[in-house]
């Protein structure tokens, strides 16, 4: 893997950040995750805008993009390819042990570069006891406190599932970890509005663009009767759920329908086409 860090392109095992960071402390900071097929950066400019607004819900200084498009044309430069996976993170630099941020701190960008990950065709869920606060401060931030989502996805794996999902306080279907859900029912496509504290995935974007998808609130339980269910994210594109686990121990399976097969084949010739 190669980092970009203090404008310079650095082996991953010769790449150095502060123990003080507040990155590393108390997560304070926000990150993204860019595919690069070819070398060639997908969706780049949305990512960022996206950094930017992260930043700002953050509280935290607003990185320059033009520096951060930099550092990743450097790394890709570099990068001994095929394809690469960048990830962006933009932190409030060093700072104190508690919560308090720095007075006159400097914020920290480092980029890196490695494989770029390869996902299953189709997915399990486990359904979290767990809820997502829509209204809390970090509702829809691509934040690096990742803790709940470390905790979640441990409990997923544990139940076989390769990705957890959240309702909201209100018992609305949310999101995964790491990935916006979709729901088939009566030839209808569905994804949750961001009023349910949801991240505002790229790709969730542009699958509502490109596929003629709406977005709806519907409670958890339209999990119990989809007609099909599919994910979205950077790493993962469109994946099919074809089995879904509850925490009271009941499951579902479910076919890699249709309609996601429709969404996934338009995703693949319209990613294909732009890159």
């Amino acid at each position: 893997m190669l980092i970009w860090i203090d404008d310079e392109v650095v082996d991953g095992a010769d790449a150095v950040v502060s123990v003080h960071d507040h990155g590393l402390t108390v997560g304070d900071g926000v990150f993204e995750v860019v595919k690069a097929p070819g070398l060639a950066p997908f969706a780049l400019e949305a990512h960022l805008r996206r950094l930017v607004t992260s930043s700002q819900r953050m509280g935290l200084p607003l990185p320059d993009v033009d520096v951060v498009g930099a550092a990743v044309t450097r790394l890709l430069e570099a990068h001994p390819g095929p394809d690469a996976q960048l990830r962006i993170t933009w932190t409030a630099g060093d700072g104190p042990q508690g919560s308090d941020r720095a007075r006159e701190g400097s914020p920290r960008l480092v980029v890196s570069a490695g494989p770029m990950r390869r996902r299953d065709a189709a997915e399990s869920l486990a359904v979290m006891p767990w809820v997502r606060n829509e209204r809390g401060a970090m509702a829809g931030v691509k934040t690096t406190s990742y803790a709940e989502n470390v905790v979640s996805l441990a409990r997923a794996h544990a139940a076989g599932a390769g990705e957890a999902v959240f309702a909201d306080t209100r018992g609305r279907l949310c999101e995964g970890t790491g990935s916006n859900v979709f729901v088939v029912r009566g030839g209808r496509i569905t994804t949750p509005t961001l009023d349910v504290g949801c991240l505002a995935g790229i790709t969730r974007a542009l699958v509502l663009e490109w596929s003629g998808a709406e977005e709806e609130d519907m409670p958890l339980e339209a999990l119990e009767d989809a007609d099909e269910v599919f994910l979205t994210s950077t790493t993962r594109d469109v994946q099919a759920v074809t089995r879904i686990v509850w925490p009271d121990g009941r499951e579902r399976e479910l076919p890699a329908g249709p309609l996601t097969g429709e969404v996934a084949q338009g995703w693949a010739s319209r990613y294909a086409a732009s890159t």
